[in-house]
Order: C-alpha cells, then structure tokens, then sequence
C-alpha cells in the first residue's frame, strides 16, 4: 500500500547489488560468516563457519561445502516422499553476495550454488542442479538475456506484523495506516523498525522508506530495485534482518499472510520493471499483430510500450500457474480476498486499482511511454520463496513476450468483484486467481509452457 517512488533514476545497466568482497571481511571486524541456503519451502538455512575456515575454502576451485540431497525434502524431521539419506551436494558460494548482517555484528552471509559433486548424466559439472531454486532463476535469466528484446529490475514491499507475544497473538500496538504514534519516540517498535533501517543500509541494501500498516503491530520495509538474482539475494538477506531485529529486542516478526480475519494480511509486493536491451529498439517489440490499434485508445493503456503489453499479457495469462510459487501455503490465500486491497480474486489489472493482483505504477500518464513505468504484482506474501517466485512471475512474463501474446484485458477502473458480469466482460475480465493452495498446483501441473521454463 505503499506510495510507489519513481523509478526513473533506475536502469539495469547502472543498478547492481552492493556487495563487499572476502578481502574486505577482517576490515569490517567479521569473525563468522553465515553460508545461506533457501530451500523449496522457504525455509532459510545456514551453517555458520569460522572466518579462518572460510579463507581456507576460498582456496578450492569450487569453495563451498557439503550438503546432504535430501534437505531438500526436510520438512519439519520428517522427508517427503522421493527424498532420502543417500547422496550430497556441493553447495558452491558465490563470492558476489557477500553481506554484512548487521543483526549479529562480527558476521556476514554468502549464498551460492547446489551442485553435483561429481559429474552428473545430462549435465555439465558446474551447473546447478534442478532443485536449486537460486539455479532455476538463472536458467529464466539466461532465458531471459537469450531473447535479446528485455532485461528486469525488481523491488519489493516487505509487510510483517511484530508481536509482543505468539500464544496468545498480542501485536505490539493498534495504530493504523502510517499513523505516527506507530513509530512513537522511546518505544520499542521504534527501536526495532530504527534498527532494520540502518541495519539494511549498512549491508549494501537500498531502503526506499517504511512506515507502519494497516494492521494492528504492521509494518512495511520498501527496498530498492535490482536485477532479479540480486533482489531475490536482497530480499533473503531484508527478511532475515527484519526477523533478527525483532528477536534481538524479544518481539517476534512475522510474515505470515493473513494473522487477523478482521484486518488486512501481510503480502510482499513485487514492482517490476521491463527494459529494452536494443538501444535501437527502445521499447523493444512492436505491437502484436493481433491488438486492435483501437484497444490502445485509452490513455492509460497507450501508455505501455509493445514490450510492457506482452511482458503483462504474459502475467495474466500464466497467473494462475505461477501462484503456486507466489501464494506457497494454505493461509496465503485467506488473504487473497476481495474487498481488502489484497488485490482481489479476479484476474485484471489496473492504473490507480488497488483491487487489481497487478497494478501499473506509472510516472506520468502520456501519450509517450515514460521509462518510469513498472507493474506491481499484489498475488505475492512473505512465506514464498524469492528465487522461484521471481522465476514464477519473470518466466510468465518472459512467455508472453516469446509469443507476442496479445493484451486482452483493458485497464479495469473498478472494484471487479463489484461490477456486473457485463461489466467485466466489457474491460476482458473473465477469469478468477485459484481460490486455494491446492487450484494453484493443478494450475501449475497442467500448464506445460511453463513448467517446461522452469524444468
């Protein structure tokens, strides 16, 4: 619900993580650094390794360590059903990503890369495996970069609600929306959301602003656009903060989607933003032969050059698939409602419509199309996994743009749960998000365009 800075200053060619490099760790007072993995769930792991140790890893061709195949299927102590005790992978660090976790001083965070050990039947010793969720970004990047029409910068909206007490749920106060007596001098959620401020600046990470929520004890930590690997490392590294933060002062943070069934949820909002790669071809394709030119009378769809309409058709038409990498759990989709700014059950879009899953940010409305412009993606909470929900939405995306896929649905300017069948029918609204975890996945398992994207 934030109040979406421009994006003008941004550009994938000038816009990189900030990140330091191993000789830079003993300068900064760093004795342990955190080796970070996210698996399928989200669950985010690590093994924390003395500095002296993790010099003496840097050594190798391939610096990382040794983990067992089957973490990917814990949950809980019990292994899903294809997992098992047999098999390791190397966990390969990706010298890049190195942060300072300003949460626990002395320690940094890397991530990196599962895979084989040894070399593997179909593929190449150095390449991730296919349960690597961080590799299966890189494969639609590299799909990405392939097509030569588009790069991306993400950013994202982090909401997360503190809580005094889990059992029972008691928030650390009741102010609303951007109410000021929610970050009231001297109190403790004022320290905590000081803390995360500073804390995100100091690892590298770029904070747009953050301001309180709607719900009782909700917040939301805004931070800045990057090339998609980067922003899912980045927004690893901001949700550990937020979480640490908390704990550090004795409050619990949570993601978690819907925590009242009386109040607003929690979502992690992704803005992206499409850029042409030709600077020959400044917005990339042409229209598609199949749009009536008459469909682009409106202004606030005029706006969007031929390659924001594909990179959005794609959205729309592959959104029930990628849900099931967007809304992970059961409760994700308690939030997903009408009628509460969630961005609401139909599938649409819409300039100033909250009530959309995707919403086009836009500078300024003209007949030119301002490089300003990028959508916000609603249909996204904080229990997903950045690495495949990036790849969810940028691979919907990526086929949209790969099949020239025309717009069909028209700025939708109201509430699209409130308006007559007619109604929707006339802006090309027919379709509804999946309703449940379980609508989602059958989505994904009959949708062959993009699983096959994804492998």
């Amino acid at each position: 619900m934030a109040n979406d800075p421009s994006y003008l200053p941004y550009s994938p060619q000038t816009t990189n993580a900030q990140t330091i490099t191993p000789a830079l760790l003993p300068a900064n007072n760093v004795h342990t650094v955190r080796i970070t993995w996210v698996d399928l769930i989200n669950n985010i792991r690590f093994r924390a390794v003395p500095l002296s140790l993790f010099q003496r890893l840097l050594a190798s061709s391939r610096p990382g360590v040794m983990i067992a195949q089957g973490a990917f299927g814990i949950a809980g102590i019990t292994l899903a059903p294809g997992f098992g005790p047999v098999g390791e992978y190397s966990y390969v660090l990706d010298l890049t990503t190195i942060r300072l976790c300003s949460y626990a001083p002395g320690h940094a965070s890397i991530v990196g890369w599962f895979q084989d050990m040894t070399p593997a039947p179909g593929r190449v010793l150095g390449t991730g495996v296919p349960m690597c969720p961080r590799s299966v970004l890189k494969r639609v990047i590299e799909y990405e970069l392939s097509s030569l029409f588009e790069s991306f910068l993400v950013g994202v909206e982090s909401e997360f609600i503190l809580l005094k007490n889990t059992n029972p749920v008691e928030p650390v106060n009741v102010h609303g929306y951007s109410n000021s007596q929610a970050l009231a001098s001297g109190t403790k959620e004022t320290e905590i959301m000081e803390d995360i401020a500073q804390g995100l600046v100091k690892s590298g990470i770029e904070l747009m602003m953050y301001h309180s929520e709607a719900a009782p004890g909700q917040y939301e930590v805004v931070t800045g656009p990057l090339p998609p690997l980067e922003a899912a490392d980045a927004l690893v590294h901001t949700r550990e903060t937020i979480f640490n933060m908390a704990s550090k002062h004795g409050f619990r943070a949570t993601f978690a989607p819907r925590l009242y069934l009386d109040n607003c949820g929690s979502a992690a909002h992704a803005h992206i933003s499409v850029h042409p790669i030709d600077p020959e071809q400044p917005f990339g394709l042409q229209p598609s032969a199949t749009e009536d030119p008459e469909d682009l009378s409106a202004t606030s769809e005029n706006v969007l050059t031929p390659l924001e309409r594909a990179f959005l058709a794609g959205l729309l038409d592959y959104l029930p698939a990628a849900c099931a990498f967007t809304l992970p759990i059961c409760a994700s989709y308690a939030r997903m409602v009408d009628g509460i700014w969630s961005g609401g059950t139909w599938i649409a879009w819409g300039t100033p419509n909250r009530e959309t899953p995707v919403r086009l940010c836009s500078a300024i409305l003209t007949a030119n199309p301002p490089s300003g412009d990028h959508f916000e993606v609603k249909y996204v909470d904080g229990t997903s996994s950045p690495y495949l929900t990036f790849s969810g939405l940028l691979g919907a995306g990526l086929l949209g743009i790969q099949s020239r896929s025309p717009l069909i649905e028209k700025d939708c300017m109201a509430t699209a749960a409130t308006m007559t069948e007619a109604e929707r029918e006339a802006v090309g609204v027919k379709r509804r998000l999946p309703r449940t975890w379980e609508e989602a996945g059958d989505a994904l398992e009959g949708d062959v365009a993009m699983r096959d994207l994804l492998g």
